[in-house]
């Protein structure tokens, strides 16, 4: 979908399934120039869409945070949650949000097996070698996919898929309102999770120093598998929320995955809040980006963010400096 404005072209981003809400070249200037309604709706339209990088970032935050493994693979269990949210779709014929009930918890015992048989052997090992089997497993799944399903994109009808929310000039579509709702609460709830919670308690632990909390008498290989298998499974519910926004095809990952990265070291390592603020950031970027920038240059902004940040300010913007 390629929408103009007074002869700028506002595209989507590299998966075909975005969408710009509410973008018409009515909201031009009587110049030429980009009105302040079609600057609104853009900063709207990123702040939804932050909330969808949210729901995919979280789950990376926490085993990046818990275990400082780099899962390369992240990407690729968001698709097969994806994949799964659209059979359950096709198979029952409802809204993919039902799906959830499934995707879920199916998600979470793939990432406890993911952990047993391929995680927990190599959290010793050199970093080197952690992302070359991470970086397999996620090739794996990306042509096992492609195998199994085809390139061709698939999608879903939704009842909301063209459902909108208009407030003055700004047009809101419900599916991104819900994502972003929905991000908000998964984030709290990690949050609370770890900061109220006996198990909350123990994961930090494990997070700050490995081998004092095993001398506490913590079982740090079953905190990891827990935590690995929470993170994979909050792509149990980005994939269902994703659906009605986004097309599927088998390397849908590999967008995801660029973008997730960026959000969590923007956001400090292991910082759920961070990261929540950091995918505004990057989503805001993009969307104001793609009404300014040329062609499709506006998905190289978040990157360039990254890169000065690394340099600046290495810790994050929302993470504590190290002492």
């Amino acid at each position: 979908m390629s929408l103009t404005a007074c002869g700028l072209a506002v595209r989507p981003l590299a998966n075909p399934g975005v969408t710009y809400d509410g973008f018409a070249s009515d909201q031009c200037s009587p110049g030429g120039g980009v009105s302040s309604e079609l600057i609104l709706q853009a900063i709207v339209t990123g702040v939804l869409l932050g909330g969808v990088y949210s729901l995919i970032c979280t789950g990376l935050t926490l085993t990046f945070g818990v275990m400082r493994i780099i899962n390369f693979a992240h990407g690729e269990f968001l698709m097969v949650a994806m994949y799964a949210s659209y059979f359950f779709v096709q198979s029952f014929h409802t809204e993919s949000y039902v799906a959830i009930l499934v995707v879920l918890p199916g998600l979470f015992v793939l990432g406890v097996v993911t952990f047993q048989l391929l995680i927990r052997p190599i959290l010793g090992a050199e970093p080197l070698n952690q992302m070359l089997l991470l970086v397999g497993l996620s090739l794996v799944l990306q042509n096992g996919a492609l195998a199994l399903f085809s390139p061709d994109t698939r999608s879903v009808q939704s009842a909301l898929l063209y459902s909108k929310i208009e407030l003055g000039e700004v047009i809101i579509g419900v599916p991104k309102l819900i994502a972003f709702a929905t991000s908000i609460a998964v984030t709290l709830a990690l949050y609370w999770l770890l900061c109220s919670t006996e198990l909350g308690r123990r994961i930090r632990a494990a997070a700050n120093d490995r081998e004092a909390a095993a001398l506490m008498g913590i079982n740090v290989n079953r905190v990891n598998l827990i935590a690995f298998g929470i993170g994979i499974g909050c792509l149990g519910i980005a994939g269902p929320m994703m659906l009605p926004i986004f097309y599927i095809v088998p390397n849908i990952g590999s967008f995801f995955i660029l973008i997730a990265f960026v959000v969590v070291v923007l956001g400090g390592i292991g910082n759920f809040i961070g990261a929540l603020f950091a995918s505004f950031v990057v989503a805001i970027t993009e969307s104001l980006g793609a009404l300014f920038m040329p062609g499709s240059t506006a998905p190289v902004l978040p990157f360039v963010l990254f890169i000065l940040v690394l340099l600046f300010k290495p810790e994050g913007l929302f993470g504590a400096r190290a002492r």
